[in-house]
């Protein structure tokens, strides 16, 4: 009984050593699963209550893509896609909204609370956005 008892502590050593050389354990080098590139969303910044100037970049070239909105202002602003497919919540001043997506079409975008704050987006394939009507239109 002792000489099995040996035979497979011997065996077990082995298996570790083995096990140690090869990077699965011990002190010897680990795998590490690469990290994935970082992807940036693009950023709409928010100037302020200022019609056409009062997003930058604008007009952007994002149709297509989602965006978020940074606020730069020292107001809350809440910002809504014109067509009505999107809506960023309330965005205190300093920050980020979540992310929301551009109609591929392009689209104009006003600030619900300032609807004097106006912007676009243009189609994925350069191409200006639909036609701007109603309120929200000043400065176009």
């Amino acid at each position: 009984m002792n000489w099995r008892l040996l035979t497979a502590s011997a065996a077990l050593a082995a298996l570790a050593s083995v096990a140690a050389a090869s990077g699965c354990g011990g002190s010897g080098s680990t795998y590490t699963t690469p990290s994935p590139s970082p992807t940036t969303t693009p950023t709409i910044t928010i100037l302020g209550q200022n019609g056409t100037q009062a997003f930058t970049p604008n007009p952007s070239s994002f149709g297509g893509q989602q965006v978020v909105f940074k606020n730069n202002d020292s107001v809350t602003h809440h910002i809504v896609l014109n067509d009505g497919s999107a809506d960023t919540g309330d965005i205190a001043p300093g920050a980020t909204s979540r992310a929301v997506t551009m109609p591929s079409s392009g689209t104009n975008y006003h600030c619900a609370i300032h609807p004097g704050m106006i912007g676009s987006a243009s189609a994925a394939s350069g191409a200006p956005p639909p036609a701007c009507s109603g309120p929200y239109c000043t400065g176009y």
